[in-house]
């Protein structure tokens, strides 16, 4: 980049928008989404909204990897919430007041 300010046909505006082009082929397809549409052909702006999108990106995907982790901790069974309690059977495995050796009420 600094040594292109001596060669004169690097200097041109369709060299510049060259420039644009091959950065933007070069980049993320996330990306590439987001920068295509604002059609920049200014590099220097175009690499700084391209840093720009990828820092939010990590930003967010961070931000909802932390959420979900802590939601899966939530998520949790409770060691009472027996589920046979709620249908009705013991925990010893009698039904309806039974003994577990014979099966009298």
């Amino acid at each position: 980049e600094a040594l292109c300010v001596f060669s004169p046909h690097y200097n041109t505006a369709e060299a510049e928008e060259d420039k644009c082009v091959k950065f933007e082929s070069g980049l993320r397809p996330d990306i590439k989404h987001l920068i295509g549409f604002s059609d920049i052909r200014d590099f220097p702006t175009l690499v700084n909204k391209a840093r720009i999108c990828d820092e939010d990106g990590q930003a967010k995907s961070s931000y909802y990897k932390a959420f979900n982790d802590k939601k899966k901790g939530q998520d949790r069974a409770k060691p009472y919430d027996d589920k046979r309690k709620r249908m009705g059977e013991s925990s010893g495995g009698r039904k309806n007041g039974q003994c577990y050796k014979c099966g009298a009420k």
